[in-house]
């Protein structure tokens, strides 16, 4: 029951960062409450408990969410800024699920490989983490692009961006945010659109991954409460944060601190 909340707490702080809740939900399992645990019942777990941060964030976001839902209902009365972002969003959507399940199937397969030891996966997570830093040291806090502006081609890219952020260590909203950046677009708007394109991809994967097998427990349910109690109260703050303070120096000690833990 301790770790259900403690690790719901985690993750209802971590998503809004980019440090990578899934990475950390991992990590705290094996080195802090040793669970034994395959990685498989942890990519799971962590997945379930992202439903406690995909509320928190549907009830922040909810008017970008209605805006959504009526485009979706009447398309063609809608502007186009708002036809642009339901494309993007399918779109990304579809490659990045795709994409993040092949990666999964591998990452696994890795794992099982290393027949639990845990000090493999600790490491490849702390290889993550360090990719996801320079990604997000690259990244600019500025620029010109804002939601009308949007593409398709934004839409390819985006989709396989965050299909990697399937992968414990990186960050989704760090691997995203930061390409968003890239791509020159709003700091302000990066978020946002980052946070919508997590709001489908964390349902339709709880959806096909979790729903036929995961053990719905009395501390699973806990651990979603907690989530989404901390999750909410913590998203203005920790957006606002992640606005002005560039976490990829945190990210990259942490990775290196990760790794140098799992050697020692």
């Amino acid at each position: 029951m301790f770790e259900q909340i403690i690790l719901g707490i985690i993750q209802g702080i971590a998503e809004w960062l980019p440090v990578s809740s899934e990475g950390w939900i991992l990590l705290a399992k094996e080195n802090l409450f040793h669970s034994g645990d395959s990685f498989q019942t942890g990519v799971q777990q962590a997945l379930f408990l992202h439903l406690g941060t995909f509320l928190a964030a549907l009830i922040y976001f909810r008017k970008d969410v209605i805006e959504l839902c009526k485009t979706l209902i009447h398309y063609q009365k809608h502007p186009k800024e708002d036809q642009k972002l339901i494309i993007f969003l399918g779109l990304s959507t579809v490659i990045s699920g795709s994409l993040g399940l092949l990666l999964l199937k591998v990452f696994q397969t890795f794992a099982e490989a290393m027949n639990g030891r845990g000090e493999s996966v600790t490491i490849l997570i702390g290889i993550l983490l360090l990719f996801t830093a320079f990604l997000e040291l690259r990244a600019k806090h500025s620029g010109y692009r804002h939601a009308k502006d949007i593409t398709i081609t934004d839409g390819i890219i985006m989709g396989i961006i965050q299909g990697f952020a399937a992968l414990p260590g990186f960050s989704r909203s760090g691997l995203t945010v930061s390409a968003l950046l890239l791509r020159k677009f709003d700091r302000d708007i990066a978020l946002k659109i980052s946070f919508l394109m997590s709001l489908p991809i964390v349902l339709g994967g709880n959806i096909f991954l979790n729903i036929g097998s995961f053990q719905w427990s009395l501390p699973a349910m806990i651990g979603l409460l907690f989530s989404f109690a901390f999750g909410l109260g913590t998203i203005h703050l920790m957006l606002t944060v992640a606005k002005k303070v560039n976490f990829g120096i945190f990210v990259l000690l942490f990775g290196i601190i990760t790794i140098i833990s799992a050697l020692i």
